[in-house]
């Protein structure tokens, strides 16, 4: 079995988010990690391998631009063999059709048994980039997948559903978004970190990878950033200080009464 993890460099998670208003895009310059969800798609890699199925190597993918090697190295020394980076100008400002699509034309050539990949990525936060793939790759897709057994050619997944979990049974090959819940990604050691550098990684352009650049871009996409709005800020609270016990518990209870509460 052959194993591609789909992988994404985001905006560390102390960095705030925001929108560069003369791209229409988010502001990346700030510092930069591994998106945490794919770490658990590296992990679900790595369970199916130490299971027993016989994979012959876990390759992590991944689109952006050159400092998004740091994230394959991250991706590698959680236990990815090699890395594949598409690097190219023309692809900035991809919406998710076109970044799905330049991902699939990635994997046409490495040709993996299964694709597994975070339920979302922790800036956008779409969840659908798993769908798009597999649309273009013509194999099934499943999301929030919290339990995977391999059986022969086949999968089977349990996922998370509106009242409860779904068993489902997938054939292989298949697009699989894994949910948090499925495991507890390990933390990567020493020798690890320091041999991620050295594990084989693929550099590509878009022509190299095959993909049409009229399909990609900002300007081929179908989706574009109109405005951007803060949501509104609300009041600050009120901080009722315990000096005396009965005058504070009359002061909660005015409150409560007041907006209806009690």
């Amino acid at each position: 079995m052959k194993i591609c993890v789909l992988v994404k460099e985001v905006p560390d998670a102390a960095v705030e988010k925001r929108i560069d208003p003369a791209t229409g895009r988010m502001d990346r310059s700030g510092e930069k990690n591994l998106n945490p969800y794919d770490t658990h798609a590296i992990e679900a890699a790595m369970q199916i391998r130490e299971g027993g199925t016989p994979v012959e190597e876990i390759v992590a993918v991944t689109m952006g631009p050159e400092s998004a090697e740091r994230t394959l190295h991250k991706a590698v020394s959680l236990g990815a063999d090699r890395s594949v980076h598409i690097c190219d100008d023309a692809l900035a400002g991809s919406d998710v059709a076109a970044t799905g699509y330049a991902l699939a034309q990635v994997l046409r050539g490495e040709s993996p048994d299964l694709v597994l990949l975070g339920q979302q990525s922790d800036d956008g936060e779409c969840y659908t980039i798993g769908a798009v793939v597999a649309e273009h790759l013509r194999m099934p897709s499943l999301t929030q997948v919290i339990k995977m057994d391999v059986e022969s050619d086949a999968l089977r997944c349990e996922r998370q559903a509106e009242y409860g979990y779904d068993t489902v049974a997938v054939k292989l090959p298949a697009v699989i978004s894994v949910g948090d819940a499925i495991n507890e990604p390990r933390y990567p050691s020493l020798k690890a970190i320091m041999g991620a550098k050295k594990k084989p990684l693929q550099r590509l352009s878009a022509a190299e990878a095959g993909i049409d650049l009229a399909k990609v871009g900002g300007e081929s996409s179908g989706a574009h950033w109109i405005a951007v709005m803060p949501p509104p800020q609300k009041p600050p609270g009120e901080i009722i200080e315990d000096e005396d016990t009965n005058e504070t518990v009359e002061k909660i209870l005015a409150w409560l009464e007041q907006r209806k509460l009690i």
